[in-house]
């Protein structure tokens, strides 16, 4: 019985093209991110910190030291135009919004929306001089993106929960309890799953001994997983029109990006 709200294939992705979709991220550099930067320093009592895992975004890049999308307030000079999707993710975004348009209630999917942003989340462990340190755990938030998000899984499988808070120092209570597999689609929305509970990836698994030859220094990736959402095209905003203080921030990430990206080696003649 399907659960309103909800959608999950354990098959959705194909062995060719999950072939063609790990031959381009072969030639992707994930980045490390830190959480704050000079123009938005760390609140009072809190210090610098980085993402526990390197990242990519494909459509709009919403770096964290921006505070990422929150509408209905946090929306300006949150997205970064990025990069295009590949073929081959393009092909299986249509799809996915095809069983978004089948599978949901049409009060839950707003008015043009469409899959236009991407964050590529790279899960494992950080080399700490000769040890390892398991990193591969996502703490309980919401996505505040409008309408559903979907989420395509590559590798070592990992516990997704979706949970209800109980206020602050309360452990929160497990509504729903998944495993996302390897090559598995998941999409949720609507007024429970998007809007009322929180969501967490709780551990990945070890057990097949997965480990993607990823260009991160000092990092072992296990695990791919690429989250679909909306962000309406209004809101996303060339990097070139941002205030002088933001474009500082980010600068030294978008260098970065250039050594590999035409896309961003252009937007940075253009600033």
């Amino acid at each position: 019985m399907r659960t309103p709200g909800l959608y999950y294939d354990s098959g959705f992705l194909t062995a060719a093209d999950e072939k063609l979709i790990l031959d381009w991220l072969m030639q992707l550099k994930p980045i490390w991110e830190d959480r704050y930067s000079p123009h938005r320093p760390p609140p009072k009592g809190e210090s610098q910190r980085r993402l526990l895992r390197p990242v990519y975004w494909l459509g709009n890049w919403q770096f964290a030291c921006l505070d990422y999308y929150r509408p209905p307030h946090g929306v300006k000079f949150r997205c970064v135009k990025a990069e295009p999707y590949p073929p081959v993710l393009e092909k299986l975004v249509r799809k996915m919004e095809k069983i978004t348009a089948q599978m949901f209630s049409p009060k839950d999917i707003p008015k043009g929306w469409k899959l236009n942003t991407c964050l590529v989340n790279f899960y494992g462990s950080q080399v700490i001089g000769d040890k390892l340190e398991d990193v591969a755990r996502v703490g309980e938030h919401k996505d505040f993106e409008p309408g559903p998000v979907a989420s395509l899984s590559l590798g070592e499988r990992a516990i997704f929960q979706f949970v209800e808070s109980r206020g602050k120092g309360i452990p929160s209570r497990v509504v729903l309890h998944q495993w996302l597999e390897n090559g598995s689609l998941q999409i949720f929305g609507g007024e429970r799953y998007k809007r009322h509970l929180f969501h967490r990836v709780q551990r990945v698994e070890k057990k097949g001994r997965i480990e993607f030859p990823i260009s991160v220094p000092d990092f072992k990736t296990r695990r791919i997983n690429f989250t679909f959402r909306y962000v309406p095209e209004e809101h996303i905003t060339p990097i070139r029109n941002f205030p002088p203080e933001l474009k500082a921030d980010l600068l030294p990430y978008l260098k970065v990006l250039a050594k590999n990206s035409q896309f961003f080696a252009e937007q940075i003649k253009n600033i």
